[in-house]
């Protein structure tokens, strides 16, 4: 189950409590803290991290020579991000200097919202019942997309990609810097071999970093009797075999103490992605299709507005008063 969905399937019961199996677990401190607290509701836990994905930031290494940069280094602040997309922008032709799908809620909440995180603000309260948005930090972080924007660093098509470039537009081998996944990596290395790119964190404003954890939670749902079963094959997928394994197709380790056991054979880059993992966060919200992910929801649509539009201080308005009703009207917070 996905991991955003998990506390709204154990407010409305329909999952097993394995909190005491879980506690008991020896390497449970260990597990992916994202995944624990969404798998978590009203004290107990009804999901355990399975599958994991963080968001980095990653670079064209070829385009950053050519333009004058340092092939082996990110951006590691908000300025540097403009300025490196910059220099890349001025090589010109059909290149351009950084790229985010500007119409796509779930994309921009994965790799937009480390940006706020990492500056020292939030969109939700801990608990999921305030909307948060009207901060110093979403502001800040809003208007580093807009001045891209109108420095034309970014392609024009941004801003009605739903998605579906979130990953190619990169892949083609002519944007300078993009936000993405750790799933990048195996994508470029696999499908792109001829990109020679580079990982690191999403950046604070003023350095720091922070990630989206993504991925799914194993679930047990209510009324299964075959629970030793169930235990068993989490028993593997724990274990270093089962870790190494998932890593092998695609997943990150959700076990911080074995990660880079799990990681050693792999790409070194997804070492980097892994410690992003280990710090990501995950919004908590019972309602979080209909606040994030719904192309009608008030996420979607205020970064839409603030990233290309005129009304910044409405389309926040706006949101943070959606945002609010839709928690508020919620069965259960």
């Amino acid at each position: 189950l996905d991991l955003i969905s998990t506390p709204s399937f154990s407010a409305a019961g329909q999952l097993e409590d394995i909190t005491d199996w879980a506690k008991s677990l020896p390497y449970f401190a260990s597990l992916s803290p994202a995944h624990v607290k969404t798998g978590t509701y009203k004290g107990r836990i009804y999901g355990l991290p399975f599958s994991a994905d963080s968001s980095v930031l990653i670079w064209n290494k070829k385009l950053f020579k050519q333009a004058g940069l340092d092939p082996e280094k990110g951006p590691t602040n908000w300025a540097e991000i403009e300025a490196d997309a910059e220099k890349v922008n001025a090589l010109g032709g059909d290149i351009k200097g950084f790229y985010f799908s500007g119409n796509c809620g779930g994309c921009n909440i994965f790799t937009f919202t480390p940006l706020i995180w990492a500056s020292g603000g939030d969109i939700l309260s801990e608990d999921g019942s305030k909307a948060t948005l009207d901060s110093p930090q979403l502001r800040g972080a809003i208007d580093l997309y807009r001045s891209m924007v109108k420095k034309d660093l970014v392609p024009s098509g941004a801003q009605t990609d739903t998605g579906a470039n979130f990953f190619a537009a990169f892949a083609a081998g002519n944007i300078g810097i993009s936000p993405s996944g750790a799933f990048a990596i195996g994508a470029l290395n696999t499908q792109y071999p001829n990109v020679d790119y580079g990982v690191t964190f999403l950046p604070g404003k003023d350095g720091g970093w922070s990630s989206f954890a993504g991925g799914d939670n194993f679930v047990v749902t209510k009324g299964t009797k075959k629970l030793a079963v169930v235990k068993e094959f989490l028993d593997f997928a724990y274990s270093l075999e089962g870790q190494t394994l998932l890593a092998k197709y695609g997943s990150l380790p959700v076990r911080g103490d074995i990660a880079k056991e799990a990681l050693k054979d792999l790409d070194p880059r997804y070492q980097i992605a892994a410690e992003a993992m280990a710090k990501g966060r995950t919004p908590y919200t019972v309602v979080f299709n209909d606040l994030i992910n719904s192309a009608n929801g008030p996420w979607t649509q205020m970064v839409n507005e603030v990233f290309f539009g005129d009304d910044v201080d409405g389309a926040i308005s706006n949101a943070q008063e959606t945002m609010q009703s839709i928690i508020d009207q919620a069965p259960q917070k």
